[in-house]
Formats: C-alpha cells, sequence, structure tokens
C-alpha cells in the first residue's frame, strides 16, 4: 500500500486531489448542487486520463462535497447537500444567537474526524472482504445482487411502493441493448443506437443535473435568506477535540456502519447518530435548539459514511450510494473490474482510492478553515447565471461520450424523468442503483444458469447463495411488516 504515494505524490495527482476537494467543497456550499450532479458532470472530463488520476479527482469531489453542505446548513437553514439535514437544526440556531464561527468549527472537526475513522475502516476491511468474495460463484453474485436491491429499495423514502416502483423503472431502463445470455438486440424500440443499451452518462447527468437545474429554474423566483455570518473565521479549540471525544468516535463508528450497508446513506447516518446523542446526553432539551452535541453528531456520522460506502463498492462492486453507483460507473468507464477482482487484478488502483480519501480528508479541513469568509458568499450566487452555465455542460458532457445527439437527447429525456420522479415522491437512489445492478445480476445469473443447464437449484443449495438468499427474503418480508405497522400506528395515533 506504501508504493501507491508514490502515484499521489506526482504534481497532477496533488493538482487533481486540490481541485476536486476544493470544487466538492464549493459545491456542497451552494444551495442546491449536489455531489452527484458534480460528479456526473466531471466524468467526461476524465475521459483522457488514466483510471487512478480520474478516481482521485472523483473521491476528493465526493468527500468535499458532504463536508461543504455544513456552510449553508449553518448560515441559511438550506442543506447544502440531504446528509446536511440534521446539522441546520442546531446549526442555525448558534448562528442567530451570533455563534457561526463555532457552530462551522465544530462542523468541520467533526467532519474531520469522521473522514478519518472511516478511512480506518476501509483500510482494515476492503482487503478481508474481497479475499472472502472471491469465493464467490456467479449464483453466489447474483444472489448478492439481490440482496443490494432489496436492501436499497426498502430504506428508500416513506413510501415503500414509491420504492419499489423506483427500482423496478430503474431495472427497466437496464433492458434495452444486447441480452447476456443470448448477445441479441432487445427493447431497441427500432433505434439501431439502443443496440448497447442506454449509456450510464447521459443517464446520471439527466437524473442529477438536468433535473437539478429544472428544480431550481421552477423555484427561480423564490427569495433567498441573507447570510447571517458574524464572524470572520471558524473558532475552534484544542480542548473541544477533547471534550467531545466520545460524541465524536461513537457518531463515526455509527456513520461508517450505516454507510457499509447499500442504500442507506449519509442522511440515514446523521439521523441515527443525531438521534443516539440525544438519548445519551445529559441535555437533551438542547438538541433542535442551538446544540453543540447535534452538530458534531451529524457531521461526523454524515462524512464517516464516505468511507463506509466505499467498502462494499471496493470488496464486492456494490455501490453503498447513489455517489458510490457513479463511481462504479466510472470503474466500468475506465476499464477497471468493480469488485473482488478489482483488489486482485489492480491492487494500486485501490490503494490510491484509500490514499486519496486520507489526504482529501485533510486538504478539505485545512480549506474549510482557512476559506470558510469567502464560502460563505457561494450562498448568495444569482441562480440565473448558474443555471445556464450548468446545463452547458451537461450537453458538453453527454454529447463527448460517443460524438451523438442521441445522447443528448437521453440526458433531457431522463433530465425530465428525474424532476417528475421527484415531484410525485418517487425517490432517485433506487432507479439508479437498480439501472447500475441490473445489467451485473444479469450477466452472473446468465453465467450461472449456462453452467448448470438452466438448473435454478444453486441459488438455495449453494451455502453462500442460499444464506444470502434467505436474507433476501427475511429483509424483503421484515421491511413490509415494519412498514405497514408503521402506518397502523400512525393511523391509530390520528385515530386517537
Amino acid at each position: 500500500m506504501l508504493d501507491s504515494l508514490s502515484n499521489l505524490f506526482t504534481l497532477e495527482a496533488l493538482f487533481l486531489m486540490f481541485l476536486g476537494t476544493s470544487l466538492g467543497v464549493v459545491v456542497g456550499a451552494i444551495p442546491g448542487l449536489t455531489g452527484a450532479m458534480l460528479i456526473a458532470l466531471s466524468l467526461p472530463l476524465t475521459f483522457g486520463m488514466s483510471g487512478e488520476m480520474a478516481l482521485v479527482l472523483l473521491i476528493s469531489m465526493y468527500v468535499g462535497t458532504v463536508s461543504g453542505g455544513l456552510v449553508t446548513a449553518t448560515l441559511l437553514r438550506i442543506p447544502g447537500t440531504p446528509a446536511s439535514m440534521m446539522t441546520t437544526l442546531d446549526g442555525y440556531p448558534m448562528a442567530v444567537e451570533g455563534k457561526s464561527g463555532r457552530a462551522l468549527g465544530l462542523g468541520v472537526m467533526a467532519s474531520l474526524v469522521g473522514g478519518l475513522v472511516s478511512w480506518g475502516f476501509l483500510v482494515i476491511l476492503s482487503g478481508p472482504l474481497a479475499t472472502l468474495s472471491l469465493q464467490f460463484g456467479p449464483f453466489d453474485f447474483f444472489a448478492l445482487v439481490m440482496m443490494a436491491l432489496i436492501l436499497i429499495v426498502s430504506v428508500s423514502g416513506e413510501s415503500l411502493i414509491n420504492g419499489l416502483l423506483s427500482g423496478a423503472l430503474g431495472l427497466l431502463a437496464a433492458m434495452p441493448g444486447a441480452s447476456a445470455a443470448t448477445g441479441q438486440p432487445r427493447w431497441t424500440l427500432g433505434f439501431h443506437e439502443l443496440n448497447d443499451g442506454l449509456k450510464l452518462l447521459p443517464v446520471l447527468i439527466g437524473l442529477f443535473a438536468v433535473n437539478q437545474v429544472l428544480n431550481e429554474a421552477w423555484n427561480l423566483n423564490r427569495g433567498q435568506e441573507a447570510s447571517i455570518l458574524r464572524s470572520n473565521r471558524i473558532s475552534l479549540s484544542i480542548s473541544d477535540w477533547f471534550s467531545n471525544r466520545v460524541n465524536l468516535l461513537r457518531s463515526s463508528l455509527l456513520g461508517t456502519f450505516i454507510g457499509i450497508l447499500p442504500g442507506i446513506g449519509a442522511n440515514i447516518g446523521s439521523v441515527v447518530a443525531y438521534s443516539v446523542a440525544k438519548s445519551q446526553s445529559s441535555h437533551p432539551e438542547k438538541f433542535g435548539t442551538g446544540s453543540e452535541e447535534g452538530i458534531i453528531a451529524s457531521e461526523a456520522a454524515n462524512n464517516a459514511t464516505v468511507g463506509g460506502a466505499l467498502i462494499p463498492l471496493i470488496a464486492m462492486g456494490i455501490p453503498g450510494s447513489v455517489i458510490d453507483a457513479i463511481l462504479l460507473g466510472a470503474l466500468v468507464i475506465h476499464g477497471l473490474q468493480p469488485g473482488p477482482l478489482l483488489m486482485e487484478q489492480n491492487p494500486e488502483v485501490v490503494h490510491i482510492i484509500m490514499w486519496t480519501m486520507l489526504f482529501s480528508n485533510l486538504l478539505m479541513f485545512g480549506l474549510m478553515v482557512f476559506s470558510i469568509r469567502w464560502l460563505a458568499k457561494l450562498a448568495s450566487l444569482p441562480k440565473h447565471l448558474l443555471i445556464p452555465t450548468i446545463l452547458t455542460f451537461c450537453v458538453i458532457g453527454s454529447y463527448a461520450l460517443a460524438n451523438r445527439m442521441f445522447d443528448v437527447w437521453v440526458m433531457l429525456g431522463f433530465g425530465l424523468i428525474g424532476f417528475f420522479m421527484e415531484r410525485w415522491r418517487i425517490p432517485l437512489a433506487p432507479f439508479v442503483i437498480g439501472f447500475v445492478l441490473a445489467p451485473i445480476g444479469e450477466e452472473h445469473l446468465s453465467e450461472g444458469l449456462m453452467q448448470t443447464n438452466g438448473d435454478w437449484s444453486p441459488l438455495l443449495t449453494r451455502p453462500i447463495a442460499g444464506t444470502l438468499t434467505a436474507l433476501s427474503i427475511a429483509l424483503l418480508f421484515f421491511t413490509v411488516f415494519q412498514h405497514y405497522r408503521g402506518r397502523r400506528v400512525q393511523a391509530k395515533g390520528q385515530d386517537d
């Protein structure tokens, strides 16, 4: 692993890391812009890079966007990223009281600790998990993908039906193209451009970038609160690190292990850590009114989910979040085999990912500490200038993939699909994960059926596949039970 440091300490790698982290922090600090949108838009820019350098840029962006969201969450009560939702509950009240520098300082400290703790688990767990998954056969991989799909859909919002619908739509969108079993084109609707299926990049740019542009254009006339930053610098002391050590470590561990679970994401991690911190606090009544413990719990957990989500991506090729699904696509685009073979065939790539995450967290901390006064001004950028700029990059990025207008129309079409899905409260995460995982699952299933002459029984008789299948069924029934029990309790409460 130490050998990979020489690749990272080159002028190109250091520049890309600085650029990625800076852009991530800036985008995270601008309300309405998301890390998924930034990374999807940046994918075309990596076509001329090696796989290692592309991942340096994209991973550093990932780290930066999750951290940057606390700026607007604290100053405007607008979460710059969904992961910063819980930070608004205590960060904004502290800012109103004139303690914005203090709130931002605690958030940056917690972000660093969360990132470093999850990095440690990324280094420790990725290798053993990858070694274990080398024992997997095609049916085992299919069962793993099936379990991941059920996990993702089951935690994708308030409505179970909407989550299932979104996942099903993602699976359907992955159907056009060559069949994994026969190699024959299917569902092409007469368009020869669909012989290879829908390309991942235009779909991602449409769902996240164009969709966000449409949302911002829709709300263009909505006013924005003015920034209430009353401190030109972050307020943080050495004693803060020591006095909050229990909350920092506990929230970081919770965020890491929640991040490992596919599809749950940073926003759920911060909610769980916030709830646990409140239950363990000696002053729970202060939560929601400007509690320092609340800010620390939220920011430590949401940054820790980054390293946690990268563990199943590296070890098994299973994305733990929407951004990880985009990173999975980046690996494929650069000719790298996701999953356990990545560790075996391209260990230098895995080590580059690990080192990039570590140094990006340290770089993020320095950038946030020294540039907070300028970051605060990003909240007031005029949307009428921002929207056309982003849309231009969307068109260029989609067209550059294969130099054809068809991909631009695909991008615009999925932008509209994403816009209406969110209007109808249908979550995007299951769609993207389903779209990315469906071809992987189909490929492994076809391979397994060809080996057994169409016999499905190994899905139940093989130890690993049988265990994963049983877990998938149990998770599905448990999720449905929990969902309907929650609805009955809610209905009973309304009747009372």
